[in-house]
């Protein structure tokens, strides 16, 4: 008997939740993509209330090295440790190859032998590339665990997704699979991502930072500033980065991609002590999933 059609069993705590499986012909285990940001966790938050009938929480880590540090903290110190008293399971998802071992986006943004850049790395006009990270570190590494877990077409797990009421227009760019029927709890209570920083203030907790990795080219003007004032290592790292995959293109007669929008090496378009302008990247948040920065 798949572990789809059998009673959880928590991964941190005792389940508590009665409610009866599904029948076969619909959802029979539901499980919300946890990404550790504002939105997610305040899913987590209304299920440890039992608003919202999930038990089961998926963080797919990107990798250590790759996640922001401030995100991977909040998970691992205040979010585990809070499902874990409400008898929630939060099961901690890496990527893994064929051979079992694991692969992080940093390792294989760094790989020589990679030919594509699965990052929206941005083109000299601003613009952003294609990307493959969310499918390839976020989607199929929660799809595989379903999958292992008796997800099927037949018998299919429903999954949560964080958007909010003002982003609504990413729900519609969610790609399902046969596996998985997709929800969105937070659009079925009509709430706003404001709504969701006092659900989880009234739970006690901390409102968590926004979800992203370090180095995505998808971050605002205003956190590139910060990162560069505030945490110089990482900075420091996303610069290695952008010259890397430069490297890479030039030896392969490609013209050159920046983690920015201003189509010039990070250190150059993210002045050190430069002036804050207000300006927000009209790409803010643009994950089409729902899987990043919730």
């Amino acid at each position: 008997m798949s572990i789809l059609q059998q009673t959880p069993g928590a991964h941190h705590a005792e389940p508590t939740d009665p409610t009866p499986r599904a029948a076969s012909s619909g959802p029979n285990r539901k499980v919300i993509s946890y990404g550790g940001g504002v939105q997610s966790t305040a899913l987590l938050v209304l299920a440890a209330r039992k608003e919202i009938d999930f038990r089961t929480f998926l963080f797919a880590n990107v990798g250590d090295d790759s996640e922001h540090p401030a995100t991977l903290a909040y998970v691992r110190e205040i979010a585990i440790p809070y499902a874990a008293r409400a008898g929630i399971e939060v099961h901690e998802l890496k990527r893994r190859r064929r051979d079992g071992t694991t692969e992080t986006l940093m390792q294989r943004l760094n790989r020589p032998d990679t030919r594509s850049i699965p990052i929206p790395v941005r083109m000299a006009n601003g613009a952003p590339g294609r990307r493959n990270c969310t499918a390839d570190f976020k989607i199929k590494v929660v799809g595989r665990w379903l999958r292992e877990h008796g997800a099927t077409a037949d018998h299919p797990a429903a999954v949560g997704i964080g958007i909010s009421v003002d982003e609504i227009h990413r729900a519609n760019r969610r790609r399902s699979e046969s596996h998985e029927l997709i929800e969105y709890p937070l659009l079925d209570l009509g709430l706003r991502r404001d709504d969701c920083e006092r659900i989880i203030a009234e739970a006690g907790l901390p409102v968590p930072p926004k979800s992203s990795c370090f180095f995505c080219p998808f971050r605002t003007v205003g956190a590139w500033r910060h990162q560069r004032r505030h945490e110089p290592e990482l900075f420091a790292l996303s610069v290695r980065l952008e010259e890397t995959i430069n490297r890479r293109r030039a030896a392969l007669g490609r013209d050159a991609v920046y983690l920015t929008r201003y189509g010039i090496p990070l250190p150059q378009a993210i002045p050190d002590a430069s002036p804050s302008d207000g300006s927000v990247d009209e790409d803010e948040g643009a994950c089409d999933s729902g899987w990043c920065m919730t």
